[in-house]
């Protein structure tokens, strides 16, 4: 629902990433971050998306995004962001409940409550995730993925792989290595879409330069709740890169 806003722009693509939509089931649905990134890598090139790109981010894929930023800075004209990992994280971002729940999940007990009951789309996207309620039609296309137990794995991996204190340490490395890269790069035109309702990173983001903010009513999956507020300020924001 964000892309009709963009397409009069250009080209639009959306890849599924490895064990997620309609993409193949690898490594046993469990992939780690650096196991997606050579499978986005070879994506981009063979797509042809490989200059005078425009990223729009979220989520894991953000993560992803700003690291192939960090590394191709000359195939990228500007980006645009939701809620996404802008830096390594610490324990104390989080409330004390949270970090004693977010441990949880990343453990045997979370990996159960994922395989049992699908946890991270019934939970925390359907009831945690947007202010709206969901369609059955809308909730039938995020489950069809999942149906498959073992692609529910790959939603506990991602748990597993925020690098908190430094681990894991590769992990930490790659977004330590973006995140200092986007906050110097004056010459890559970011737009940063504030979540109200959601996991309040906004004050490690705004330490990104040559940036713009918006803040729309949403929490985490702001696509869901409003995507005409975000494609109308991404193809406006465009625009602005290109004149």
């Amino acid at each position: 629902n964000v892309i009709p806003h963009l397409e009069s722009l250009g080209r639009c693509l959306a890849p599924d990433l490895m064990n997620s939509g309609a993409s193949d089931n690898i490594s046993g649905g469990g992939c780690r971050y650096r196991d997606h990134i050579p499978y986005l890598d070879a994506w981009f090139e063979a797509v042809g998306a490989t200059q005078d790109a425009f990223f729009v981010l979220h989520d894991w894929g953000a993560a992803l995004g700003f690291n192939r930023v960090a590394r191709f800075p000359g195939q990228v004209v500007g980006l645009a962001y939701m809620e996404s990992m802008v830096r390594p994280r610490l324990w104390t971002d989080m409330p004390e409940d949270r970090v004693a729940q977010f441990k949880t999940l990343r453990g045997e007990a979370g990996l159960q409550m994922v395989m049992e009951d699908n946890f991270f789309v019934e939970t925390m996207l359907f009831d945690r995730g947007v202010v709206r309620d969901l369609s059955e039609a809308e909730k039938a296309v995020y489950r069809a993925p999942t149906e498959d137990p073992q692609k529910r794995r790959q939603t506990h991996q991602w748990a597993c792989e925020i690098p908190f204190e430094g681990e894991p340490q590769d992990n930490y490395e790659i977004v330590k290595r973006y995140s200092d890269y986007l906050r110097a790069s004056e010459n890559l035109p970011k737009l940063f879409i504030n979540c109200e309702y959601g996991h309040a990173l906004a004050g490690a983001a705004r330490d990104f330069c040559h940036q713009e903010e918006i803040t729309i009513p949403t929490r985490h999956y702001g696509q869901e709740d409003c995507p005409g507020e975000i494609g109308r300020a991404v193809a406006a924001f465009i625009q602005k890169v290109r004149e």
